[in-house]
């Protein structure tokens, strides 16, 4: 006897004709991002290892999507859609904090099994992840070299490095709105990162001392402490997980490992927005 539920389900199924009609897999284009894993190991776990770098890139996609888009909002003094997507991009933050709590479920001799199949390939490679720190305003010249390989990828990520951060578009629009931002935090440099200023702090002591005066600008640097305070939390589980996995051991790619990450952490993007709680 065919259940209520059944029979629904058929009849909605009925209508469809998936020969002919655009599929939930044709949509999503699932035979290629299914058949994307390709194991190298006999170890069980390399999936899981695979799956969670690819997973990230993917939101790490929809995040600079979104950061892009937010940027250009400030740019053109559209504070409210660049809100949302900033608080987007805290939320995809979120996602990327978590994900390290599924790779830590593997344990040292699990990854020291798969270790020897990854050659020199590391996520300090991902061009995406140098992306998202220079567009935070985290330059380097030196994080342009693991690129080099790949011209087209290389001029993409250079592209982002010579080009104004977020935080310099807000700094930019403080100005606009008649704070006094120095002349040289407007036209600058932009491959270099962005230095403490204590006038810059004023300019944003005026907008923190009057909420309800600068409200817009008030919102915009609550938005950047959300972000910035996962990208905190999304660095600590990152370097807290490589040390529990592999210990102090080098990184694939080259890079000290554990040594590297931990100077990371103390790398502020945002330091006037910082400080000022401080002082107000």
């Amino acid at each position: 006897m065919t259940s209520p539920t059944e029979k629904i389900v058929a009849d909605e199924g009925a209508q469809l004709d998936f020969s002919r009609d655009m599929s939930y897999a044709d949509y999503l284009h699932l035979d290629e991002v299914l058949g994307a894993q390709h194991l190298l190991s006999p170890a069980h776990d390399e999936m899981l290892f695979i799956v969670q770098h690819q997973t990230s890139e993917l939101w790490m996609k929809l995040l600079l999507h979104e950061l892009r888009a937010a940027m250009q909002c400030v740019a053109r003094d559209e504070l409210g859609s660049a809100f949302k997507m900033l608080a987007r991009v805290s939320k995809i933050m979120e996602q990327l904090v978590h994900a390290w709590d599924v790779l830590a479920t593997m344990t040292p001799p699990e990854y020291s099994a798969i270790r020897p199949y990854l050659s020199n390939s590391s996520g300090f490679q991902s061009w995406q992840y140098r992306c998202i720190e220079f567009m935070l305003g985290n330059k380097n010249a030196a994080m342009l070299k693991p690129h080099a390989h790949r011209p087209e990828i290389l001029a993409r990520v250079e592209a982002v490095w010579r080009a104004p951060s977020l935080y310099d578009e807000a700094l930019r629009l403080l100005a606009r709105r008649g704070l006094a931002v120095p002349a040289e935090n407007l036209e600058r440099d932009w491959t270099q990162l962005h230095a403490a200023s204590d006038a810059v702090e004023a300019a944003w002591l005026v907008v923190y001392r009057d909420p309800k005066a600068w409200w817009d600008l008030y919102q915009l640097g609550e938005e950047l402490t959300d972000l910035e305070d996962t990208f905190r939390l999304w660095r600590f589980r990152h370097v807290t997980t490589v040390e529990r996995v592999i210990g102090f051991k080098r990184g694939t790619g080259g890079t000290s490992g554990v040594g590297y990450l931990r100077k990371m952490l103390d790398v502020v993007l945002f330091p006037e927005i910082w400080k000022l709680r401080t002082d107000l």
